[in-house]
């Protein structure tokens, strides 16, 4: 009986772990989600409050409002078929990126996101659609 317990304990206090470890959230699942759909309007809710935007080469500082319009005009300029994770990772500093592929009718635009945690929330600090 007494190792039932200590087995039962230590499946709770692993599956805390775990969920601790997430409970953040995912932001590269949940911004997929929104870049998927072509919603601005929900991506800049995961942007910091001044976000670097490159698109095609052309990259420029906005605020969350200025990128939402920006964002806003490539998704419908650009509407949305399919958007796929790459690639998640960690710079040498430890700096969360991630890479994915957004692809619109015949176009396919390499995507990468630069992520900073900023009061204890992740956030993307730039974004960049390149066309492949």
């Amino acid at each position: 009986m007494k190792q039932i317990k200590i087995l039962v304990v230590l499946f709770l206090s692993m599956a805390a772990i775990q969920g601790f470890g997430q409970g953040k959230g995912d932001i590269v699942n949940d911004v997929k989600e929104t870049i998927k759909a072509g919603s601005a309007k929900e991506l800049v809710r995961f942007l910091n409050q001044n976000v670097d935007i490159e698109l095609n080469g052309k990259k420029e500082t906005y605020s969350k409002a200025q990128a939402e319009v920006i964002l806003r005009d490539f998704f419908k300029s650009n509407v949305p078929s399919d958007f796929t994770i790459l690639h998640k990772g960690q710079s040498k500093s430890g700096q969360p990126f991630a890479i994915g592929q957004y692809k619109s009718g015949v176009a396919s635009y390499r995507v990468f996101m630069k992520i900073k945690t900023m009061e204890d929330q992740q956030l993307i600090h730039e974004i960049s659609f390149s066309k492949e």
